[in-house]
């Protein structure tokens, strides 16, 4: 498929997503946030597709929200009276928005974000629900929507604080500063920092083909079992990787493991 505002890559068994509005520094505009679903429901269901790394055009990952295109797409801010229809309205849009972002939380490849220049608020929301986050050193980081007077509402102050704690997450939405990549990595948003753009995204596929040399099965249980532990109890917890375990087992790949060890080969998952 063909889309407006991303552009989709695929080089089995990865695939990039690159947000494509460089001229705008990928500002996220209408398409941008309807079409998200669309593209992660794509990634999904193709089974030659076992990582996904999200990615910018241009001189930045996303200077976050169009803030006067999406003004028009969202003309219920403006209304005066702002009665109870327009909110039923308004609320029924940010939860299509808030879908922008879930999608890559639900999709059942893990999603790598590789982040160079700006990421600005929505861009902000958009890393906090991927798996893994890394950057380049000159990336800058901000949870933007408290300097233009809003709550950020789409993902962020939910998914953030399990990644940096509770304490950065408040710094962060309150002053709604700019962080340098270094100073990501020492709060553990991003896992990695490269010199420049170009080893950047060689890092990503790297690790992205590191994944992707694992059984999928396998790799999928285990993203479905962590998203599933966020904010359950251990016990809750422990039972559904048990369900989710006999789920799998036995499997083509875990003959596969025990055959390749035995003839002291690499395994070949085919994710059966």
């Amino acid at each position: 498929m063909e889309y407006k505002y991303y552009l989709v890559e695929k080089k089995p068994p990865i695939a990039w997503v690159y947000l494509n509005r460089p001229e705008k520094k990928n500002a996220m505009n209408p398409p941008a946030w309807w079409e998200a679903p669309a593209v992660f429901k794509e990634l999904d269901a193709d089974d030659e597709i076992r990582v996904i790394i999200i990615a910018g055009k241009g001189p930045a990952f996303t200077a976050g929200i169009d803030l006067i295109e999406m003004a028009g797409e969202i003309k219920e801010l403006a209304d005066p009276a702002q009665k109870g229809g327009i909110k039923r309205s308004l609320l029924q849009k940010i939860y299509r928005m808030q879908d922008t972002m879930t999608c890559i939380e639900k999709c059942r490849k893990p999603v790598i974000a590789a982040v160079h220049g700006y990421c600005v608020g929505a861009g902000l929301d958009m890393i906090a629900a991927c798996d893994i986050r890394l950057a380049s050193a000159d990336a800058q980081f901000s949870l933007r929507e408290a300097a233009v007077g809003f709550v950020a509402d789409v993902g962020v102050l939910q998914r953030l604080p399990h990644i940096v704690g509770q304490g950065i997450t408040r710094e962060l939405a309150y002053t709604a500063k700019y962080i340098t990549a270094q100073r990501a990595k020492e709060i553990l948003l991003v896992n990695e920092v490269y010199p420049d753009q170009k080893s950047l995204y060689e890092g990503a596929e790297k690790m992205a083909l590191e994944i992707a040399e694992n059984s999928p099965l396998a790799v999928q249980a285990s993203k479905d079992v962590l998203n599933f532990g966020i904010g359950k109890t251990i016990d809750d917890a422990l039972k559904y990787v048990a369900s989710i375990s006999a789920n799998i087992i036995p499997s083509d790949d875990l003959f596969e493991a025990f055959t390749a060890f035995a003839q002291k080969r690499k395994p070949k998952f085919t994710g059966k």
